[in-house]
């Protein structure tokens, strides 16, 4: 049998990503094990991933992308539809629905993407949700005082991977914070929110993040990541992420309960969710939920500590597998390397020595030699990653600290022209 007939005979996805996406690899490596094809939907411009080329090229902001995709791919075996990033979640659910296949409500995803309208869903369910305001910068920069009391988050209503989040703790510092969202919100998606920002509550206590999948309902734990550094700002970086999670066993179930019941009050029902929580006082604060998988390169640390990946069990699972997960036999961890100062990247110094540390499986710096760097509220990337997996949590984080302890990133200014 020729391999064009073999091939007809294959499940096939299609995938919707960004061309520059961290999960694009991970996904077209998980379906290629799976013995899935893959069909790209992406922008298609400057990619060199062939993947991508060959896919089916569209503008993810046209009004009828979802009808120009399901027109492409008339007459294929579409089994499932994945959207990697937030930026095509919605899209995928609105595909999906056109060709008939198991989806999640685009209303649903819809209520991921947008902090504001999920904090005013939430509202009316059983999960704890900080007390929140919606205000245009204008107003703020007019001196009215916000209604949340001090200390407050000010945050964008769409942005991900905590950019442009900022604690504030005086009306001096609200309005050095407006004037620090303005440029940043000018790369959203429309007029509402590059003029208008959430202003909530500050929940202290530790931040775990979940990750789950959802099937006809019923959301599976996959994950709980324990996030060992206190974040209380100013700013929110996302550095360690470790499981499974030292977290008392009730304290863990509250969580799931938590976003069950917050997957209940969007509608979702479909696929992959990533959460974020904190725990105060013994109880679960609702951060935020998006309907993808966890960003960056962290989905690595399932594959460390269970031996399938998350993109694997994703792509089961949308093709309607059963995903029967092993008991952990060990346990992972990351730091996303933080990007503490603006300038151009000149090297990153210590990587063998901090290779060369007991249960360090892999460094990987993302960010080219010569190339801008930009540290949060502004930035929207991560230096690079250091993975570790070790018999006990504790031997994770030890391992990481000390892998980045021995990292000297060296930086030039950046030069001006007049």
């Amino acid at each position: 049998m020729n391999n064009t007939r073999a091939n007809s005979f294959r499940p096939c996805i299609l995938l919707l990503s960004p061309h520059c996406s961290y999960r694009l690899g991970p996904y077209i490596s998980a379906a290629e094990k799976l013995n899935t094809d893959v069909i790209v939907v992406s922008q298609g411009e400057h990619s060199l991933v062939s993947a991508v080329v060959s896919g089916i090229h569209v503008n993810f902001n046209d009004a009828d992308t979802d009808q120009q995709i399901v027109t492409a791919v008339q007459g294929k075996p579409v089994q499932a539809v994945i959207g990697t990033d937030d930026l095509t979640v919605e899209l995928a659910a609105k595909v999906s629905r056109a060709l008939g296949l198991t989806h999640n409500d685009p209303a649903a995803i819809r209520y991921t993407r947008r902090k504001d309208l999920a904090r005013v869903c939430l509202q009316h369910s059983p999960v704890n949700v900080p007390a929140f305001e919606k205000r245009t910068l204008d107003s703020l920069s007019a001196q009215t005082p916000a209604a949340i009391p001090y200390p407050c988050v000010i945050k964008p209503l769409a942005l991900s991977g905590s950019r442009g989040v900022i604690r504030v703790n005086s009306d001096e510092e609200l309005q050095l914070a407006c004037q620090r969202l303005r440029p940043i919100l000018q790369q959203a998606d429309n007029d509402e929110e590059r003029e208008t920002v959430l202003i909530e509550a500050y929940i202290p206590g530790y931040e775990f993040a979940y990750e789950g999948l959802l099937n006809k309902g019923q959301l599976q734990t996959l994950a709980l990541f324990d996030k060992p550094d206190l974040m209380q700002g100013p700013y929110f970086e996302e550095t360690y992420y470790i499981t499974p999670s030292r977290l008392a066993p009730q304290l863990q179930e509250k969580i799931h309960l938590a976003v069950m019941q917050a997957c209940e009050a969007y509608g979702l029902c479909e696929g992959p969710v990533h959460a974020e929580v904190r725990i105060h006082d013994d109880e679960v604060w609702f951060m935020e939920m998006a309907s993808r998988t966890i960003g960056g390169q962290c989905a690595q640390l399932l594959n460390y500590a269970t031996g399938m990946t998350l993109e694997e069990m994703v792509i089961a699972q949308a093709s309607g597998a059963a995903i029967k997960l092993n008991d952990a036999q060990q346990a992972a961890g990351v730091l996303m390397i933080p990007i503490n100062q603006r300038g151009l990247l000149r090297r990153v110094e210590g990587i063998m020595a901090a290779e060369k540390i007991e249960y360090i499986e892999d460094i990987e710096i993302s960010i080219r030699e010569g190339y801008e760097i930009i540290p949060l509220p502004e930035g929207d990337s991560y230096l690079g990653f250091i993975f570790a997996k070790a018999p006990t949590p504790v031997l994770v984080e030890q391992a990481l600290r000390e892998a980045y302890a021995k990292l000297n990133i060296v930086t030039s200014p950046l030069l001006h022209s007049i």
